[in-house]
């Protein structure tokens, strides 16, 4: 048997060794579970409440479709307005086509010339048109109207002088004289300001396209009307007052 001052000393150490663990072990599990219990509530709060980033792409959503919408809305044209377009672009149809057929098959240097301005002035034309036709949401039309139509397949058929007259009348003439009328009612008439504007542009051309239509010889005395402008771009004169009647010849009778 050990002496008790030897065992004292030792069951001492022993309870201050093992209070040091204890403690050390309340330290640990306290920071453990300070810890635990701070990254648990982080993970709470990063569920319960909303992400920014959604939220964020949600009002942007919102955002784009009221523009959208507002956009459409800005966009729309009268029914007039549109109607206008689709008739200006068969009409730039018609002419470039009928145009392209002059440049292929007339004998007459001077057609060919107004055949090669009117391609070229109304293909920019059509171009401009296009372009305020897509912003607007208006298609174009694809094809031409029957009558028009018909009148290409004619062209088609024909050849040498004879289609020199049928292009000069029904393409420098008619044609033009419709699309100047529908110009300059449209000038006056168009809700929308771009297309209103481009309207008033382009009139002054298409005179000058039927000023030099009327000035061809394949043309004729047809393409000036009573009234109108004659080849030269003036007024027709009006008909020369008729002559005076002669007066009655006094009655001759025998003297008495």
């Amino acid at each position: 048997m050990k002496p008790k001052y030897l065992m004292i000393p030792a069951a001492v150490a022993l309870a201050i060794g093992m209070g040091s663990a204890v403690a050390q072990g309340t330290t640990g599990s306290t920071a453990g579970g300070a810890g635990g219990s701070t990254t648990g509530s982080t993970g709470a709060t990063g569920v319960m409440a909303p992400k920014p980033s959604a939220a964020a792409a949600n009002a942007n959503a919102n955002a784009n479709a009221r523009d959208a919408q507002a956009k459409k809305g800005e966009d729309k044209l009268a029914r007039g307005d549109r109607k206008f377009i689709e008739d200006a672009a068969a009409s730039n149809m018609f002419e470039m086509q009928a145009a392209q057929l002059a440049v292929e098959k007339s004998s007459s240097p001077e057609v060919k010339s107004f055949a090669n301005e009117l391609l070229k002035e109304h293909k920019t034309a059509s171009q401009e048109l296009q372009q305020i036709a897509s912003r607007h949401q208006v298609e174009m039309p694809k094809e031409l109207p029957r009558g028009k139509r018909s009148t290409l397949e004619d062209l088609r058929k024909q050849s040498g002088a004879e289609f020199d007259r049928t292009f000069a009348k029904e393409v420098g003439v008619e044609a033009h004289e419709d699309t100047v009328k529908r110009f300059q009612k449209a000038s006056k008439d168009l809700k929308n300001p771009e297309l209103k504007a481009w309207a008033e542009k382009t009139l002054p051309k298409l005179e000058e396209h039927l000023a030099d239509a009327r000035k061809l010889p394949q043309a004729g005395k047809e393409s000036t009307r009573m009234g109108g402008p004659a080849a030269d771009g003036k007024a027709a004169p009006k008909d020369a007052p008729a002559a005076p009647r002669n007066q009655a010849a006094p009655a001759s009778g025998n003297k008495s």
